[in-house]
């Protein structure tokens, strides 16, 4: 189970991060709205490898059956391996590559905010909110954790999804098995 969690895992981390270094450097031109998009997008096409690793973990390790739990987490654990490669490549990003982010982020929901018509206090307020925000993202560990959460979901849904499409037990001796008849 291993090799399979580590071979899809890391194929699908190593898409992720291709993906975060292909487009984050543009994500002014792109739009950061449009890069969302672009970034979930390609979140949910690097986890279509969990299916994969799922399937391959059922018929070559568990011989041809997995129940859902078993499934389950091995696409979890194929997801967390993922997550850490996207967490690792952001990490150097935030830090060394794209030190102010977070200030060109915090300036674009601030025009969004006067352009959709927010009051002064209301943006006031959401400044305040993103300055705690960017002064807590200087922190490796908060930031780390912060964008930990980020593709989780997306993962834990291809992973309940996988495991639901991919799980089967093996077949129950039936009555006729036993040269009995039902009543």
């Amino acid at each position: 189970m291993k090799r399979i969690v580590l071979t899809f895992g890391l194929i699908a981390g190593a898409i992720l991060s291709a993906m975060m270094l292909a487009t984050l450097p543009f994500v002014e031109a792109i739009g950061f709205d449009r890069g969302e998009i672009i970034g979930y997008t390609s979140m949910v096409l690097a986890f279509l490898l969990i299916f994969f690793g799922v399937r391959s973990y059922r018929d070559n390790v568990a011989g041809g059956t997995v129940g859902f739990g078993r499934a389950f987490v091995v696409g979890a654990l194929i997801s967390i391996v993922a997550s850490v490669c996207y967490v690792v490549t952001w990490e150097v990003m935030y830090f060394k590559l794209m030190p102010d982010f977070g200030s060109k982020y915090q300036a674009h929901v601030l025009e969004k905010a006067r352009q959709a018509g927010e009051s002064e206090e209301a943006i006031a307020e959401r400044k305040a909110t993103m300055d705690r925000f960017v002064e807590l993202y200087q922190n490796p560990a908060i930031n780390a954790a912060i964008t930990f959460l980020e593709p989780l979901p997306v993962a834990l849904i291809v992973s309940l999804v996988s495991a639901g499409v991919l799980s089967r037990r093996k077949n129950r001796p039936s009555l006729a098995s036993f040269g009995a008849t039902a009543p």
